[in-house]
């Protein structure tokens, strides 16, 4: 696993407010907000909540209101867990992975809200995982140069799988939030949903940390997710 660079800590306490497009589309808005959180004798702890709404004409095609949860120490960058509620068309499941380290398992229990099916799995895992959330933050905190492939491990309940991070070049990147020096960057991902379908591009801002863009290319189209503004409250 890739070592984050101590100066680069994740930018606790504001929020990230993306829009979306697909093709000429407003296809949405998306929010990302870490929280962090220290208790006496133990490690600091990052809380992120990420929500997904579909908007307008897409809206009417295809429902999206997802709800991402996920728990990291903000030092190690080791998920503790990431829960998800989705609502896509007509979708709805409830779903929460749990990393016990001490048994070296990724420990899923889903539900499917419109079937009532139950899934409880167990799957092995390393030391220390990511997951498809707090990764955000991980790969912001990594010492990024052009020309570097950095690697880690991202587990999403089922087999641990190792992401590399090609890092491709330094771009100005204009948006509503205002414009920044970014460093491009397609991570390469073994399985899952991208595998043999697209790829995907982010922009991480430099002085941020965090992604100001990000842009897929899928079998069904592009979609494009742009920062718009950043809260701080």
């Amino acid at each position: 696993m890739a070592k984050a660079d101590p100066n680069n800590h994740p930018p606790a306490g504001q929020t990230l407010v993306y829009g979306a497009e697909w093709r000429v589309f407003n296809a949405g808005t998306a929010t990302l907000r870490l929280e962090q959180t220290t208790q006496a004798g133990d490690a600091p702890e990052g809380h992120v909540t990420a929500v997904a709404d579909a908007a307008g004409a897409v809206a009417l095609l295809y429902h999206v209101h997802d709800r991402y949860e996920s728990f990291f120490n903000t030092s190690s960058f080791c998920s503790k867990g990431i829960s998800k509620k989705i609502e896509e068309g007509s979708r709805r499941v409830n779903l929460d992975i749990k990393f016990d380290y001490s048994r070296h398992k990724a420990v899923l229990d889903q539900k499917n809200l419109k079937k009532g099916d139950i899934k409880h799995t167990e799957e092995d895992i390393p030391a220390c995982v990511t997951d498809v959330l707090s990764a955000f933050y991980y790969v912001g905190s990594l010492p990024l140069q052009v020309g570097k492939t950095l690697s880690f491990p991202l587990n999403d309940g089922g087999k641990t799988v190792t992401v590399d991070v090609h890092a491709e070049a330094k771009e100005q990147i204009k948006t509503p939030a205002g414009t920044f020096s970014t460093i491009r960057i397609q991570p390469d991902i073994p399985s899952g949903v991208l595998k043999g379908k697209g790829k995907i591009w982010i922009w991480y801002a430099e002085d941020l940390r965090m992604p100001v863009r990000l842009k897929g290319h899928l079998f069904w189209g592009t979609v494009t997710f742009t920062l718009q503004r950043i809260e701080k409250k």
